[in-house]
């Protein structure tokens, strides 16, 4: 699944990726230790869901303490938040001139670049990089690739991004495309390249949504099935095929945006509460352990398209959602340009509202979960990231997404990293998922200016610099931050 920004107006608002050496492509399998099957989702043991609600206000702390011990992790000064474009008429303010990086050179025809071997270049920081759990990090892929591109994806995981977790989204109407009980062509490979990712050690999660057709009376965009038996009989039967390495699953996408949710089921946190409870009863007819998260809700305000995510998610606990004890609930707090540690509010467009921070849309929703009394529960983020253009042609496609141009490829790994600081610092969060590794590799996304590509941390290019239509891949900064930020033992004094 995946995140798309709308445009926002002012009377309906929708808030809803060292220069390497070169070196041999040998396949590391993450250490055992750290990536132990997951048994059960933790519980937290509060004294008192009015203590929680204090920890809850004080969100942002970890970033805080953070930033006492290793500073803001910027190449050159963070120059005051601009926003984008909201009104009629509205300016962009200049923008702020960001420093050339020189490329390195690569090798022609290569296209994974090997393991930095020493620091290259001149430190830009000014202390190193806080050290992340790997274990509780993740990253989705798009995994509709030929074996070459599986193959290179999971030579970069092995190798480089060894985090816990990979996620993929699984769309039901290409397992089965004709009819229930059929196993497509597609999935038959999904299905070899699941089985490879669980040799190499990784946790697989995967979020499953989009019916077919067949089992849709509503024939446009993308929705449940009208009847929610046929979903949970798909499930049983992916189960019986995967059920063994599958290590949780994420129960549909966005259910509050209606792209997602066209159907006869109603567009109301109760309607997707039927779709869930018919999806937990499968699966836990087959695994009493497995994580089940509820679908990551897209922070956004009500408009046609659109619910309000706060507003769907207490209908989810009028619906019973405080009766599962034994799942996770799903987020996905994009903040759009604003910083994980930024609080609302400000004045320059997309930072005018709580939907547009990380933090606000966190602490809202585990406010929710604890006025439910569901305070054993955890929130996994599977989803989050943040996305620039820069090194890439024209501007994003879709009518709104200027703001994307404000955010260099240093601002997005910075966020990222305080983002996995101040997640992994809360004990009612679990894993959390970034997008994307490889969107922008996939054909025709950047020459569309799809917005997923500006997510992505692989692109096609050379040295750090973008080329459309090259053989060879690159990376942006982000790649190697996270590179040495889950290495305790790795400094790098550069990431470009």
């Amino acid at each position: 699944m995946l995140i798309v920004c709308f445009a926002a107006c002012l009377t309906a608002l929708i808030l809803g990726a060292c220069s390497p050496q070169n070196s041999i492509a040998v396949y590391i399998t993450p250490t055992p230790a750290l990536l132990a099957t997951v048994d059960k989702i933790p519980t937290l043991d509060l004294a008192s869901a009015t203590a929680e609600l204090e920890d809850i206000e004080n969100f942002a702390s970890a970033a805080q303490v953070q930033a006492t011990v290793s500073p803001t992790l910027n190449r050159q000064p963070l120059a005051t938040w601009l926003g984008p474009v909201i009104g009629p008429g509205y300016q962009l303010p200049p923008t702020v001139p960001a420093e050339t990086p020189t490329p390195e050179p690569v090798v022609p025809g290569e296209t994974a670049a090997p393991m930095p071997t020493e620091a290259l270049g001149t430190a830009r920081f000014a202390d190193t990089l806080p050290d992340l759990n790997r274990v509780q990090m993740g990253i989705q892929l798009d995994a509709n690739l030929e074996q070459s591109d599986w193959d290179e994806a999971m030579y970069r995981l092995n190798e480089h991004l060894t985090v816990g977790w990979i996620k993929i989204q699984l769309p039901w109407r290409d397992v089965q495309p004709n009819g229930a009980g059929e196993l497509s062509t597609f999935w038959q490979r999904t299905r070899l390249y699941l089985e490879d990712a669980d040799r190499r050690g990784f946790r697989i999660f995967l979020s499953i949504a989009k019916a077919p057709l067949w089992a849709r009376s509503t024939q446009n965009e993308d929705g449940p099935p009208d009847d929610p038996a046929q979903f949970a009989a798909f499930l049983t039967q992916i189960m019986g095929e995967v059920g063994g390495i599958v290590d949780g699953i994420e129960v549909w996408n966005e259910p509050n945006l209606i792209r997602e949710w066209r159907g006869n089921i109603p567009f109301t946190g109760g309607g997707y509460m039927q779709l869930f409870a018919a999806a937990y009863r499968a699966i836990r007819a087959v695994s009493p352990t497995m994580p089940i998260i509820t679908a990551g809700l897209a922070p956004t305000g009500n408009s046609e398209g659109s619910r309000d995510d706060r507003s769907f998610m207490r209908e989810m606990y009028t619906a019973g959602l405080g009766a599962y004890g034994d799942i996770a609930v799903g987020a996905h707090p994009y903040s759009w340009n604003n910083p994980p540690e930024a609080n609302c509010c400000g004045t320059n467009g997309y930072d005018d509202d709580p939907h547009f921070f990380f933090g606000d849309n966190m602490r809202d929703y585990r406010q929710i979960m604890v006025e439910n009394g569901h305070t054993d529960v955890q929130l996994w983020v599977t989803e989050f990231g943040w996305p620039t253009w820069d090194g890439f042609p024209g501007s994003p496609f879709e009518d709104g997404n200027d703001w994307i141009l404000r955010n260099d490829v240093w601002d997005q790994g910075n966020y990222t990293i305080n983002a996995f600081v101040i997640g992994q610092a809360q004990p009612y969060i679990g894993p959390m998922f970034l997008w994307n590794l490889n969107f922008a590799t996939l054909e025709g996304l950047i020459q569309n200016g799809d917005e997923r590509v500006a997510y992505s941390l692989v692109v096609p290019g050379v040295g750090g610099d973008v080329i459309v239509g090259a053989d060879t891949l690159t990376e942006r900064p982000l790649y190697w931050m996270l590179y040495d930020a889950i290495r305790p033992e790795v400094n790098l004094d550069t990431y470009d």
